[in-house]
């Protein structure tokens, strides 16, 4: 059996993407499982995205449950899925079931800084990255007023004046 290729860049067949996806080791599993970072985290750390981890707290992006925030849970490695507090579905039964959201639609509101390993990579990242500046939108300032164009008819009525 051929081992993984670290050197695959992309392909536009989806049977391709998914057998990368599917048979990629854990230390490539886990970039999959990056969520992007609220504006604040963002400019506080230098960094545009993390891997999320159980005790953080996320807001949903996309589907049936968007704008709701919730902990994390679980994070499931095998599916890729993440798995946050009182976000349920209900089944046919009546009873209640954790929903498997996908990492990219959601976005880190608070970090969980209780492991001092990922606190201080987020130092150290926050400091090479410090060195590009972050760019904030601005409140656009109003352009000045433009004479007015003098028009034909003032020419016209100029020139029959004389």
């Amino acid at each position: 059996m051929k081992t993984f290729s670290k050197s695959w860049i992309s392909s536009k067949k989806p049977n391709k993407q998914r057998k990368y996806r599917f048979n990629a080791p854990l230390n490539i599993r886990g970039s999959f499982l990056n969520v992007h970072l609220s504006k604040e985290l963002r400019a506080k750390y230098g960094t545009r995205s993390l891997r999320v981890r159980t005790g953080d707290k996320v807001r949903i992006m996309r589907g049936q449950f968007k704008k709701q925030e919730g902990k994390v849970e679980e994070v499931d490695m095998k599916k890729l899925k993440v798995y946050l507090s009182k976000v349920e579905h209900v089944k046919r039964d009546g009873t209640k079931a954790r929903y498997p959201i996908q990492p990219s639609n959601l976005l880190l509101v608070e970090l969980n800084v209780d492991d001092k390993k990922r606190l201080l990579g987020l130092n150290n990242e926050g400091k090479v990255e410090n060195k590009k500046p972050v760019k904030v939108k601005s409140e656009s300032k109003p352009k000045a007023e433009s004479k007015p164009a003098k028009s034909k008819l003032n020419k016209i009525s100029k020139e029959d004046t004389k």
